[in-house]
């Protein structure tokens, strides 16, 4: 889902970062604040004044997203879920949970915590503005406090469109959840009423942009294919969920995969080896004991150049937890593991011995083909 991302700093243990996107979101929401929301509200002011009412309005949603986002995230710990992070990113934020909620009321409650964390924070920013304007403490400040209290209104009733990525897509998923008692069917109808709303607000972005209102239609544009996009996601994840449910890894992976020993010159590797057998990583092995892989990306790193006197050691990735999965394991926690690593390949070993080679790209062929045959499973 991310680009590069830099963390800003830890709270209760979780990782806050913020992607590189979002600078684009701080500047264009500081831009529009600035030019065209505060100066038609508050008239009279000077151009230095609004600009600052703008890097503050922008520097609130930061701040406002990251409230709702802790929010999700402190329910989810106290569910027993691991937090990955928290990441800001140009359409808004994301609790990255390293596995799904345990029961339909989990899920229930870690969702309904962000809206309820965006009404808390506006009725405070309300009170605030509200409070400042008895006093007479000046329109910059009662400007901004009144801004962030309709962000976060406008976020949590945005948020609770029932349609899933969205929160409220959650709460519907978790509410089909305690009805049927199958999470895979309650998946499917809030991630089909989230495609539903993506085409919905694709819809409005090309009136707008008809209409002339061409930043407007571009933003809504821009929300509805990232909703359709997730939401087709989810539906993928849930149908990988139930095909490779109670299977071993055994049955899915790559038997007796092609390895290179460490002290292959990158040039062999990239000619006898890529070229040939046109895969792009191999398990690296050296009388017998696993050490290793080595892909495409890391043969990259390389100048072209240098290749001829290179060697496979020093720019294979060492084996670790992150990259070797049990061939008696199940294939879901592989595809867990993957997506934790950001990984697309894992070594399969039996006893410390390499025996496969899991590849994601292959089981997705394999939930295509499968979606062929049988239609209706």
């Amino acid at each position: 889902m991310f680009g590069q991302s830099v963390t800003l700093f830890y709270f209760a243990g979780i990782k806050v970062k913020v992607d590189f996107s979002w600078l684009i979101l701080a500047i264009l929401i500081s831009w529009s604040l600035a030019t065209g929301f505060f100066p038609a509200r508050y008239v009279g002011l000077q151009v230095t004044q609004y600009w600052a009412m703008g890097v503050f309005g922008a520097l609130g949603l930061f701040f406002s997203i990251i409230f709702h986002e802790m929010a999700h995230s402190l329910v989810a710990l106290r569910y027993g879920l691991p937090i990955k992070g928290i990441t800001l990113f140009i359409f808004g934020g994301v609790a990255e949970m390293e596995s799904e909620p345990p029961h339909a009321l989990a899920e229930f409650n870690i969702a309904i915590a962000g809206p309820a964390a965006s009404l808390f924070l506006a009725l405070v920013f309300w009170l605030g503005s509200n409070g400042f304007s008895i006093l007479s403490m000046g329109s910059p400040i009662i400007g901004v406090l009144s801004y962030l209290a309709l962000l976060n209104a406008v976020l949590a009733v945005f948020n609770m469109v029932p349609a899933f990525p969205l929160d409220g897509g959650r709460v519907f998923r978790a509410l089909q959840w305690q009805r049927t008692n199958d999470f895979a069917v309650a998946t499917r109808n809030a991630a089909r009423l989230g495609g539903y709303f993506g085409v919905f607000l694709i819809v409005a972005g090309v009136l707008s942009l008809v209409t002339g209102n061409v930043i407007a239609g571009l933003w809504w544009g821009m929300i509805g294919l990232f909703l359709k996009s997730a939401a087709s996601a989810a539906e993928i994840d849930v149908g990988m969920r139930a095909a490779f449910e109670n299977k071993p890894v055994a049955l899915f992976m790559k038997p007796d995969p092609i390895s290179v020993p460490p002290d292959l010159t990158l040039q062999d590797l990239v000619e006898n080896y890529v070229y040939r057998y046109h895969f792009d990583a191999f398990p690296v092995v050296q009388d017998g004991a696993l050490l290793g892989l080595v892909s495409a990306s890391s043969i990259r790193q390389v100048p072209r150049e240098d290749w001829s006197h290179s060697r496979v050691r020093p720019v294979m990735e060492p084996l670790s937890d992150r990259n070797t999965i049990s061939a008696s394991e199940d294939a879901n926690k592989a595809l867990l593991k993957m997506r934790l690593a950001q990984n697309g390949r894992l070594l399969v070993t039996d006893h410390g011995k390499l025996v496969g080679i899991l590849v994601l790209k292959d089981m997705l062929e394999l939930l295509s083909l499968r979606a062929e045959l049988e239609p209706g499973g």
